[in-house]
């Protein structure tokens, strides 16, 4: 995996995965005018050869073990776009840490009475939405009001879930910045500081990314 070697400085943006998300992320970030660079992955190479241009570099590779590579370099990014159909930033600390030191725990029945509409997926992962229907793809996340209803937002989801009190669960909470309307990313270090926390903690683990209206959840239990 080759690094940039531009000396100009300017942000740099990972997209991992473009699928119809990751593609649309990159099309209103790209056009929004300012001195970014993109580096887009995915594994089809007819997916991220539309998005060949200037300002971006292609990665034909897989998105989690990208991370794991590209996580482990001294440069990062300035954000990170998850735009894969899983949770992120749990599936690259089950890889980065591997199975015999990390593993996925089923999460308690109790936790979806304590968050708003809960979603249990196929996955074994649990989302939750403060809004009980679809939101607008360009939805520009205000601070405090939803966009549709106009009420006002009781508590922003990453304070919810990164609060949550369950018994011998720790609640960990990855907030995702609003980057443009409908386009939400973490930064490399809040991922970073998150594996430093796994590691040092005994005992399971609700481990989330969440923005101001929606979360994931997925349980973790470190082995030793």
């Amino acid at each position: 995996m080759a690094a940039w070697t531009n000396t100009v400085t300017m942000e740099e943006i990972w997209i991992i995965g473009v699928g119809r998300f990751g593609y649309s992320a990159y099309q209103r970030l790209a056009k929004a005018g300012k001195d970014r660079h993109f580096i887009l992955v995915d594994p089809a190479v007819q997916k991220i050869r539309r998005c060949k241009s200037p300002i971006s570099k292609l990665e034909v590779a897989d998105g989690i073990e990208f991370l794991v590579q590209g996580l482990g370099q001294s440069r990062l990014p300035d954000w990170i776009i998850p735009a894969l159909p899983l949770h992120l930033a749990a599936e690259w600390l089950l890889r980065h840490m591997g199975p015999a030191r990390l593993k996925r725990i089923r999460l308690p029945a109790e936790l979806a009475k304590m968050i708003p509409h809960p979603f249990q997926g196929n996955d074994g992962n649990l989302y939750t939405s403060h809004a009980d229907f679809r939101c607008p793809p360009d939805c520009d996340e205000p601070r405090d009001i939803c966009t549709i209803t106009r009420k006002l937002r009781k508590q922003n989801m990453y304070d919810l879930l990164g609060a949550l009190h369950l018994a011998a669960f720790k609640p960990l909470a990855i907030r995702s910045h609003q980057l443009g309307p409908g386009i939400g990313g973490y930064r490399a270090e809040q991922l970073l500081e998150i594996k430093q926390i796994v590691e040092q903690t005994s005992g399971p683990v609700l481990l989330s990314t969440a923005c101001r209206c929606h979360g994931v959840i997925t349980g973790l239990e470190r082995l030793n």
